[in-house]
């Protein structure tokens, strides 16, 4: 059992997934903080906001605070219900660019994939029609 444990283990197919699925977490923290850190700063000065991740509806007041509440922490604190569109509006983002990076990487790796595939030099015909070649070309020039 610990030896087909073993084969299964080392197949190229999982250890490429383990892979994958490491660079994905990276991939993930760096695009977070590309949402969070470059894109959304700029955006939410444009609107007026500082932060879109403090965009929040109050649905209930906290039952040990009443409001307003600055941030979203703050309103959970008190005991607030929430509905936090800021957070939301994060997190579409960041899906928008994970896919627009995940379909740049597909396209680039599909053209390295096609240029690695150069079609194969046509083959030598058979000493026949070689033959029958040089017979047609003599009767030409006759």
């Amino acid at each position: 059992m610990l030896k087909e444990f073993k084969q299964f283990a080392m197949r190229g197919n999982v250890v490429d997934l383990a892979v994958g699925v490491i660079i994905g977490a990276a991939f993930g923290k760096i695009v977070d903080s590309l949402v969070k850190d470059v894109i959304m700063p700029p955006i939410g000065l444009i609107l007026g906001k500082v932060d879109f991740s403090n965009l929040f509806l109050v649905l209930r007041e906290g039952a040990s605070q009443a409001g307003p509440y600055l941030t979203v922490d703050a309103a959970q604190k008190a005991g607030a219900v929430t509905l936090n569109y800021g957070l939301f509006i994060n997190v579409m983002i960041s899906f928008v660019i994970v896919a627009w990076a995940v379909f740049l990487m597909i396209k680039l790796m599909n053209r390295l994939k096609n240029e690695e595939v150069a079609p194969p030099p046509p083959a030598e015909p058979p000493e026949e029609v070689k033959l029958l070649r040089e017979i047609r070309d003599s009767l030409k020039k006759n």
